[in-house]
């Protein structure tokens, strides 16, 4: 996995306002994001978590405070700046989807961008390859079932070349394959170098997946540091109405009687402990 480098994103005392409203989205918010980070944003809905990454790609400017994004506040840089930078995966892939084939669906960002025909097509068909459909790159993108059209709305984003990439809830809708082969695909992407950064509920994929979290509630920060810290802090997330994956409130409820970790966070990690346990009683 790439170590963090340098800030890509930094977040300086943001605060969001929607129009018509006075209760604050954003509230004083400071974060600093580094490049090759895999992280997560957590919370119940309102939280801010979607706002927040929107303020990264300039989709939404900060009422007061700022963002830096590659050294450029989003208010001078522009969208078609920040679009190069930091690449997002809408919640619901048919809100981004709009070309009448899946390959033009994945030129359209690189055509914009100002390659030549050559190149995009180069662009399209390694993106495609990378999600695993090459075949259906002449298919009208609706006949498409939720998980090929949530790989098309990240190959369209991947096809930018953006080396950040927020994903709204990556698995929302997907069986267990879909998820896992996107997961599994932003897994590979971060290790590639890209910073990824997941909007979710599902505490188990943030457990599998992101190595910092970022809880949030109200607008504000609760919590921000490394997965296994924050996810085995029972205070921090019963204050933002959450809880630990399943199987690690298991290991905690199983800690007196077997001994069991208390900050277990995945199955695998379970049944090593607990079979590290039962060797320890029998002897072996």
């Amino acid at each position: 996995m790439p170590e963090a480098a340098s800030p890509v994103i930094q977040v300086r005392d943001v605060t969001y306002l929607y129009e018509g409203t006075q209760a604050a989205a954003l509230d004083h918010v400071s974060l600093t994001l580094q490049r090759g980070e895999f992280i997560a944003f957590v919370g119940q809905n309102g939280a801010g978590k979607t706002t927040l990454a929107k303020t990264f790609n300039g989709i939404l400017l900060p009422t007061r405070g700022e963002v830096i994004v590659e050294g450029h506040e989003t208010r001078a840089a522009g969208l078609d700046m920040l679009a190069r930078i930091v690449g997002y995966v809408y919640q619901n892939p048919d809100h981004q989807i709009f070309s009448n084939t899946v390959r033009e669906e994945v030129a359209f960002g690189p055509r914009n961008l100002g390659l030549t025909p050559e190149e995009v097509n180069k662009t399209v068909l390694h993106a495609l390859e990378l999600v695993d459909m090459q075949k259906d790159a002449d298919t009208y993108p609706f006949l498409l079932g939720r998980g090929q059209r949530q790989k098309l709305a990240v190959a369209s984003v991947i096809a930018m070349g953006s080396p950040v990439l927020v994903v709204d809830e990556p698995t929302t809708g997907l069986d267990l394959q879909g998820s896992l082969s996107i997961m599994e695909l932003l897994r590979q992407w971060n290790a590639d170098g890209r910073t990824i950064i997941i909007i979710t509920h599902d505490m188990q994929v943030v457990a599998e997946y992101a190595r910092r979290t970022v809880v949030m509630a109200q607008g504000r920060v609760l919590a921000d540091g490394p997965t296994r810290a924050v996810l085995t802090d029972q205070a921090v997330l019963a204050q933002a109405f959450l809880k630990a994956p399943q199987i690690t409130r298991l290991a905690q409820s199983l800690n007196g009687r077997f001994g069991l970790p208390r900050d277990v966070l995945t199955v695998k990690e379970f049944y090593a402990a607990m079979k590290e346990r039962l060797n320890q009683r029998s002897g072996g």
